[in-house]
């Protein structure tokens, strides 16, 4: 797999939804980007992190663990599914800086293996503080892909319209004309 290729449906979400979004279907088929220490590579480069993280096997056990502890909050009870965001979590902190542009902050882990999964995992908290009820699932029953709705009015239902969205579509329409 190359590293300039992204196969995946459904990209540029915010980080923690493009880490849910490594794993989709085709043709009833689970693909899974992260499989393979290569995909984690794509994965990192279309996120812009492949400069600062490498893509090795350490990284993407971990990796593949916040994704994991992501899956089970988006798509579950925050309740019970916290305390795996937060072992993820406790892997890294905010360091406040002070720099020449002035007052910053900084990412700082204890083993950088664990920077892509803690990154997503703090990204997910900012949508959370942001807007809860934008994060949402593709409402195509065989879609697994999440996107965060930043349309006007907030009813986005489909990760995208020109795949699902249309499926969904051609769906109702066969079935009008069959009951007509």
């Amino acid at each position: 797999m190359s590293a300039a290729r992204d196969p995946r449906p459904l990209t540029g979400e915010p980080l923690a939804l493009d880490l849910l979004n490594t794993r989709w279907n085709r043709e009833g088929v689970t693909q899974d980007l992260l499989a393979e220490v290569d995909g984690l590579a794509v994965w990192l480069a279309a996120n812009g992190l492949d400069g600062r993280f490498t893509a090795d096997a350490t990284t993407l056990r971990h990796t593949l663990r916040a994704r994991d502890a992501l899956k089970r909050a988006v798509d579950g009870p925050l309740a019970e599914s916290a305390p795996a965001v937060d072992a993820v979590l406790d892997h890294g902190r905010i360091r406040a800086t002070l720099g020449a542009q002035g007052p910053g902050e900084r990412a700082e882990f204890a083993d950088d293996a664990w920077g892509p999964g803690w990154l997503a995992a703090r990204n997910y908290l900012e949508l959370l503080a942001t807007a809860p009820d934008r994060i949402r699932g593709c409402a195509h029953a065989s879609c697994v892909l999440h996107f965060f709705d930043t349309s006007r009015n907030g009813t986005r239902r489909w990760c995208s319209m020109a795949a699902c969205g249309n499926r969904a579509k051609a769906s109702r329409h066969y079935a009008r004309s069959k009951d007509a």
